[in-house]
């Protein structure tokens, strides 16, 4: 099995889909509840519930899970005489629920087959596949045949956090670094990913200590930059002073996303705890997220706090709070 122990546990949930094709025949018996062994929609939905909660015990390497949420529905589509079966499963785990979702599917499919075959044996079970999927460290996946406007208004699949065109300085902390000793591998890993979530990244490498960073900090809440990101000087090196540089020119804290970050990347490993990460803003209107400065930290930093800095940045400029 894969190891997960250090995994993070977060939101996840999936959705399988796949059809039954019968005939005219079979397709009435159906859809009219007219089989001999009964309702075989509301059986299958009853199967695809004990499927996706025994999909562990089906697949040897899948790990056992304990689902928060199951649905299934049965949708009949007459132009295709099938019955198309959806799976939707979901839970707070650190593993994903995808192989639950086909479980659930499939068992449901198999048992409209076993229902409906007394009447019509020429019976195929078709296209069973992951429809989406969303949460982890990934975030949403859509198979890329799309969403119907039916599926994707059901099931509302939630985007990944965005920062399309939000300008957002990256500042990185490190003697080192800043005298060209090493490569600023954390610096560029941050503004990587904030670029990918949309955003134009301005990157800046200055060394440890208050007074440059300080200034730093000054400069772009002039400037109007609603959000700075920074990496390093977090630590208990006599030079990691990036805490006591925020604490001059904060005007608020933001206690609440240093203590998120802390708490969820203790999941990671325990030393999470000795961070002195920080949160505030500085203005009226620049938020300032002080991070570890190994790229891993940063990484999972970002994978903690990514989804609340949009609607952190709507606060800051008067959106609701909800």
């Amino acid at each position: 099995m894969a190891d997960v122990r250090r995994k993070r546990a977060t939101e996840r949930r999936a959705v399988a889909v796949g059809e039954l094709r019968a005939g005219p025949v079979g397709y009435a018996a159906l859809v009219n509840r007219a089989l001999p062994k009964g309702d075989a929609m509301a059986m299958a939905e009853v199967a695809g519930l004990q499927g996706a909660k025994n999909a562990a015990q089906l697949m040897p390497l899948c790990h056992p899970l304990s689902l928060e949420y199951v649905d299934v529905r049965c949708m009949p589509v007459p132009e295709r005489h099938a019955i198309r079966v959806y799976c939707e499963t979901s839970l707070t785990a650190k593993t994903g629920v995808e192989m639950e979702a086909l479980a659930g599917a499939s068992a449901a499919l198999l048992t409209l087959y076993d229902l409906t075959k007394p009447v019509e044996p020429a019976l195929s079970i078709e296209a069973v596949r992951l429809l989406f999927k969303e949460g982890g460290k990934k975030g949403l996946w859509v198979h890329p045949d799309g969403l119907s406007d039916d599926e994707r208004a059901h099931y509302r699949p939630k985007a990944d956090p965005r920062l399309d065109g939000e300008a957002i300085a990256v500042i990185t902390l490190s003697d080192r670094a800043s005298a060209g000793v090493y490569e600023d591998r954390s610096g560029a890993l941050m503004a990587e990913t904030l670029e990918g979530m949309g955003a134009r990244v301005q990157r800046r490498l200055l060394p440890d200590g208050i007074d440059a960073f300080a200034a730093a900090l000054r400069e772009e809440a002039a400037h109007g930059t609603p959000l700075v990101l920074c990496t390093g000087g977090t630590g208990f090196g006599p030079r990691d002073l990036a805490p006591e540089a925020l604490a001059q020119v904060a005007t608020r804290e933001v206690p609440g996303l240093a203590e998120l970050f802390r708490n969820a990347s203790s999941e990671h490993t325990p030393l999470a705890w000795l961070s002195r990460a920080r949160c505030a803003l500085v203005g009226d209107g620049t938020l300032v997220v002080l991070l570890p400065g190994s790229p891993k930290a940063v990484a999972q930093g970002l994978d903690i706090l990514g989804p609340l800095l949009p609607h952190a940045l709507a606060m800051m400029r008067g959106a609701p709070h909800a």
